[in-house]
């Protein structure tokens, strides 16, 4: 279970400024459904040119909706000089810390503040534009994306890499790539001392609780829209063991279902080195 401060989970239960202002003066749009996370930022600007409201609406977890609602409340009052200003060290800082497995939410919340001030200034598309080459296919991760992520929170391992931006969160084909982005970049500027604790290891009665509370807040609920749904079979130490059901079941991409959103979501909030497979009739 992930340990939250208690003002994470203020704004987790308690959001601020959820919605959409409708004759908004920027929009920002980042992430996707499919990857897990997406976030819509709106703001509407004063006389004064302050963000006077900002709202936001977001598909994700504790963390997504609480980094959300507290960059709302960073920004208003802000000039839009000041509010560009906040880094997703920042808005972590401001719920009293995140865990470090959770701090892609945060960066989530600093891209979507971005779109929307460039949105804002240049009248473009809302959706976060492409810049650079994709390194992480699972999560559309490009490198000029990952290489921020290094620079800015002095990442020393490829795990962190993925807790910041979930590159590497998917099928793990990037991580010899991640591993060269790092190693290049620390060659470049000293390395930052690290003081991170080995993460306790879950009983098996944790992890079955952890995993099937995954599936019925983050998994079915996608899948039930499109006729689908997903049971739990066995448990075999990192190896679990499920069974597609409805249409899910019959879906030519099934194996997409089963390795970009089970698989993927059950390494995001139980254990980075699940493995997710199909019981077969």
């Amino acid at each position: 279970m992930w340990d939250y401060t208690e003002k994470v989970m203020d704004h987790f239960r308690n959001p601020r400024n959820v919605g959409v202002i409708p004759d908004a003066d920027g929009v920002g749009l980042v992430g996707s459904m499919a990857c897990g996370d997406a976030l819509k930022l709106t703001f509407k600007l004063g006389p004064d040119r302050r963000i006077a409201d900002a709202r936001f609406q977001t598909f994700g977890c504790a963390s997504a909706i609480a980094s959300s609602s507290a960059l709302t409340e960073m920004i208003k009052g802000k000039t839009l000089a000041e509010a560009e200003k906040i880094t997703n060290q920042d808005i972590a800082d401001f719920l009293g810390g995140l865990p470090e497995q959770k701090m892609h939410c945060s960066v989530l919340g600093r891209e979507a503040l971005e779109a929307a001030i460039a949105n804002f200034r240049t009248g473009n598309t809302v959706q976060k534009a492409i810049d650079g080459k994709i390194v992480c296919a699972c999560f559309g991760v490009t490198d000029k994306e990952i290489e921020r992520v290094i620079r800015d929170n002095h990442l020393t391992t490829v795990e962190q890499i993925t807790h910041y931006c979930k590159a590497g969160g998917g099928c793990g084909q990037c991580k010899p790539e991640l591993g060269r982005m790092l190693e290049k970049i620390l060659q470049e500027q000293p390395a930052q001392p690290t003081t991170t604790e080995p993460a306790r290891r879950l009983t098996i009665v944790e992890r079955l609780r952890l995993i099937e509370e995954t599936l019925n807040r983050e998994i079915r609920p996608a899948l039930q829209k499109d006729g689908g749904d997903v049971e739990l079979v066995d448990i075999q130490g990192t190896r679990i063991v499920v069974s597609l059901r409805g249409r899910c079941a019959q879906c030519q991409v099934s194996r997409f279902t089963l390795k970009d959103v089970v698989e993927a979501k059950l390494r995001e909030f139980v254990a980075p080195d699940i493995e997710v497979v199909e019981e077969r009739a």
